[in-house]
């Protein structure tokens, strides 16, 4: 079965920015970039530049070294955000405007307080605009799967006639389940003449834990392009992990016949980065990137994984550059500790590894798991009781 291509769209140092606890200064943003380029991204959405004086900087910095992804900054349709933006962007080899309005009646009447009319005017306006500094203009409207449906397909042939190549209609509140948007993509791109012209692009929020799922009913509907972020960051509940949008199209081609470039043994070592840069960590069963993704204590998945890792485990750990964990805790089993005491240099008889298990499960159960050295401490204490009670006989 072919292949279609997938395009990554990385919000991290926008969106997930945008996140609580999440700030980044401008050195700090950079160094992350890096990282992210190195990953293997198609886009890699830079910053706000309007929101402020060091954010708009840091967007010129990441623009003039980072060169393999599209570089992109995100703009209201606001003539003052976009010159900001693509003031910004100059110095980027490959550059794209992202700007937005909202289109919902809920948005348009409550927060903008404009019509339907000037909406689209400010579409026209907005993209046109952003035209002017790059051929790579993508618009987005705002709270898209709360729209009227004929309304929001008026504002999307709107943007592309005015030039915008990418549409991007995102879930910003998290509101839909993975049928509904299937659902949605496939009326959009039936009903809007000049669809053929465009990328569509899907922007779902974790707001029910629907992101990922959302994101592939999404891809399922015809949309090509996933915006998402590392570790699933961003407003309130986050954005569509990318880690897991990722690997979802490698563990299940059958399912999802869609290739990405991004190098998926640096998403784990991306993950620690953010982690390091925010001192936010990452929940323990996240899932790729979290400490117990790959990690073992119960017994019998432990004597499975030893005796062949496919039983517990749907990929290789280290295609997501991890390895394969076997904790010692009260469920593990006999195997699991002789492994790990033959991993440490240790060669046990039958009655030490007896004696070597009951302690060690008997320590676990006072401290919930037992490190190397806790191993080490209590085979060398089991040995020297074997050897002494040998030379008492």
């Amino acid at each position: 079965m072919s292949k279609d291509r997938l395009y990554i769209f990385d919000t991290t140092l926008r969106d997930g920015e945008q996140s609580p606890g999440f700030s980044m200064n401008t050195d700090e943003k950079l160094r992350l970039a890096r990282q992210i380029e190195v990953l293997g991204v198609d886009v890699m959405e830079a910053g706000f530049p309007i929101a402020s004086d060091d954010d708009a900087h840091a967007v010129q910095l990441i623009a003039a070294e980072i060169t393999q992804p599209v570089i992109a900054g995100l703009a209201r349709c606001n003539p003052l955000d976009i010159e900001r933006t693509g003031e910004s962007l100059r110095p980027a080899q490959r550059a794209r405007i992202h700007t937005f309005i909202a289109t919902s009646d809920l948005h348009l009447e409550r927060k903008l307080r404009i019509s339907r009319d000037d909406c689209l005017a400010a579409v026209t306006a907005g993209v046109t605009q952003a035209r002017g500094y790059t051929d790579d203009v993508e618009f987005s409207a705002e709270d898209a799967t709360r729209s009227d449906m004929d309304f929001l397909c008026r504002v999307v042939e709107t943007a592309i006639e005015a030039g915008a190549t990418t549409i991007n209609l995102p879930d910003t509140v998290g509101y839909c389940t993975p049928e509904e948007i299937e659902e949605f993509f496939l009326e959009i791109r039936r009903k809007v003449t000049n669809a053929d012209k465009v990328i569509f692009s899907t922007h779902c929020h974790d707001d029910l834990g629907l992101a990922v799922a959302n994101s592939l009913a999404a891809v399922k509907a015809g949309v090509r392009q996933v915006e998402c972020t590392i570790n699933g960051i961003g407003e309130r509940a986050g954005n569509a992990s990318l880690e897991e949008i990722v690997m979802a199209t490698r563990v299940k081609p059958d399912r999802l016949p869609y290739e990405t470039i991004v190098n998926s043994q640096e998403l784990f070592r991306t993950s620690q980065l953010l982690t390091e840069i925010t001192h936010e960590s990452v929940q323990a069963n996240k899932a790729l990137v979290g400490r117990n993704a790959f990690a073992h204590e119960a017994g019998i998945h432990q004597d499975g994984v030893i005796k062949d890792r496919r039983t517990y485990e749907i990929m290789k750990p280290e295609d997501v550059g991890v390895e394969s964990t076997l904790v010692l805790g009260k469920h593990s089993g006999r195997h699991a500790v002789k492994k790990r005491c033959e991993e440490l240099g240790y060669e046990l008889n039958r009655f030490e590894l007896d004696r070597v298990y009951r302690e060690v499960i008997a320590l676990a159960d006072k401290q919930k798991s037992v490190s190397d050295n806790d191993v080490s401490d209590i085979v060398d204490r089991v040995q020297a009781s074997v050897t002494s009670d040998a030379g008492a006989a």
